[in-house]
């Protein structure tokens, strides 16, 4: 069986715009039977609406800062190491979304929607960004388990899980309240994802308002379709 299994925080630019998501991904040839499906447990069946929460993430050695809203299903605002604002805004049960990427240095505003990352080879779905894990596709395998060693105590109460590939696994806490990892740990060891506060309280509908004045505007939406 051959398999493939990374977790990344990975970064991928838009001409001069640089966006941030932070999922495990999961890729392989065929899935073996009766193992507990991806959707079942990383579930965002019944979430609730209103939630922010804070993590810090490490990518390629250095560590980032990371700070969501997420209005259930149809708006999210990510804003990363103060640098990054993402606007992502949904219709509940349409596959489509519309995003808008502020860099807040550069001070450019680029806009994009699902359609066009697929056609950059950019395969983000709105589970990915409003749950931070990235569903995966072809073989794997879930596992209830007990917390690894070494693992560092969770904000909240989460459930332990394995997502392991080949000889790869990567150890997940899971908060079926939340509908977030609250802890991601390497199978090395190394802690790559863990939130550090988290509310589920009432978030004013102005924190989803795009304050880009003075902003360049990028439609890569357009320049996409014009290839």
């Amino acid at each position: 069986m051959q398999l493939k299994h990374t977790f990344s925080c990975s970064h991928w630019g838009l001409g001069l715009r640089l966006a941030t998501l932070c999922v495990v991904a999961a890729v392989s040839l065929d899935a073996p039977a009766k193992e507990l499906k991806f959707e079942q447990i990383f579930s965002d069946k019944g979430e609730f609406g209103a939630l922010h929460y804070q993590a810090v993430f490490t990518s390629k050695g250095a560590q980032h800062q990371l700070e969501v809203w997420r209005d259930g299903e149809r708006r999210v605002k990510r804003r990363t190491d103060d640098a990054v604002e993402t606007y992502a805004f949904h219709k509940p049960g349409d596959p489509e979304f519309n995003m808008s990427i502020l860099d807040m240095k550069k001070r450019i505003n680029t806009r994009i929607d699902r359609t066009n990352l697929y056609r950059i080879g950019n395969f983000t779905d709105w589970f990915d960004l409003a749950h931070g894990l990235k569903h995966p596709t072809g073989a794997y395998r879930v596992s209830r388990v007990q917390a690894p060693d070494g693992a560092p105590k969770a904000i909240k109460a989460c459930q332990w899980y394995d997502l392991t590939q080949d000889t790869r696994t990567t150890h997940i806490c899971w908060s079926a309240q939340s509908r977030i990892p609250l802890v991601i740990q390497a199978q090395g060891g190394e802690v790559v994802w863990k939130v550090t506060s988290l509310d589920q309280k009432h978030i004013p509908a102005h924190t989803f308002d795009i304050h880009d004045e003075g902003f360049i505007h990028n439609d890569a939406n357009q320049d996409i379709e014009n290839d």
